[in-house]
């Protein structure tokens, strides 16, 4: 199912070795849902055989993708074909393949879904989809107001009794048993790929970041982030999130939104390179719009 018209996919594409792969990714950047090693461990997971391709041109190595069967690697739509969408969550993760600069209309055939904007140029046969990614607005972009609110909100919280505690200082399974109990006293059902969680934690540990956030010694609120790093941008993934309802007078989703943002931001900014924030996609009518809208700003994302 993975692999029809194999032929007229991938023509004009040549494999290439894991490891061609991975220094090419590492030359040439990408973003957390093609970083070579988290592709690989997710890849054994769910046991699907991932192939890489590489386009040459004037003999020269120009872009790379990671592939499963028909469909780019990590992609839900590949779950979904073989059984296994509840797996993982990567939310609606932004799809930033490894690229030579001044690349054009190369032809891209693999199914798959939130193809950067950077791609626009790069890759012929893209087409443009109705909903847009959120990214995190530069520090500049928000009004006074709004980071008057978010460091008075923290101040409250903190006076309350309330503390943060990183998520590198939790267990895989740990972690879970947190994310999994909040999420479902947010929303009344598991979460998704909830069977394998600390599994996916544990396999995933390297690239999570983050804070989780604790009220009178209780926790009240988590994210699930993943973070890559590019030779001149750093990628961070806002897959999901799991807050206590009864602690919503402290405001524990913005709390945690801001401590983690905020993290990040210095990180990119010690290393000197741009921060490419996800929020994953937006549309007017979804339930989270209003918040998206007043951290993030919005870009177009594509699909094959």
């Amino acid at each position: 199912m993975l692999n029809r018209i194999k032929f007229f996919r991938e023509r004009g594409w040549e494999e290439i070795s894991p490891e061609d792969y991975a220094g090419f990714w590492q030359c040439h950047g990408g973003s957390v849902a093609t970083h070579p090693s988290f592709v690989e461990r997710l890849s054994g997971l769910v046991e699907i055989p991932v192939r890489y391709l590489g386009w040459h041109r004037d003999g020269m190595l120009a872009a790379a993708i990671p592939a499963w069967g028909r469909y780019l690697a990590a992609s839900m739509m590949a779950l979904k074909a073989v059984g296994k969408k509840r797996f993982f969550d990567l939310g609606n993760a932004e799809i930033i393949f490894p690229v030579v600069s001044g690349a054009e209309k190369i032809p891209l055939r693999h199914v798959g879904r939130n193809i950067s904007v950077w791609h626009a140029t790069n890759f012929a046969g893209l087409k443009q989809e109705k909903e847009k990614l959120a990214f995190l607005q530069k520090p500049d972009a928000f009004s006074a107001k709004f980071r008057k609110n978010q460091r008075r909100n923290l101040r409250q919280f903190e006076e309350a009794g309330g503390f943060s505690r990183p998520v590198s200082d939790f267990l895989p399974k740990e972690l879970a048993d947190i994310y999994l109990d909040l999420f479902r006293r947010r929303w009344g059902f598991p979460a998704p790929g909830a069977e394998r969680m600390a599994e996916v934690f544990a396999l995933l540990r390297d690239w999570m970041r983050g804070f989780v956030v604790f009220l009178n010694d209780a926790p009240v609120a988590v994210q699930v982030l993943y973070q890559v790093e590019s030779p001149q941008w750093v990628s961070v993934e806002y897959v999901n999130s799991a807050t206590d309802p009864q602690a919503r007078d402290f405001s524990p989703g913005n709390v945690v939104t801001y401590l983690n943002t905020d993290a990040a931001r210095e990180e990119a900014q010690a290393l000197g390179k741009a921060l490419r924030y996800s929020f994953g996609r937006y549309s007017s009518g979804r339930a989270d719009s209003a918040y998206k809208s007043h951290w993030c700003s919005f870009e177009p994302v594509f699909r094959v």
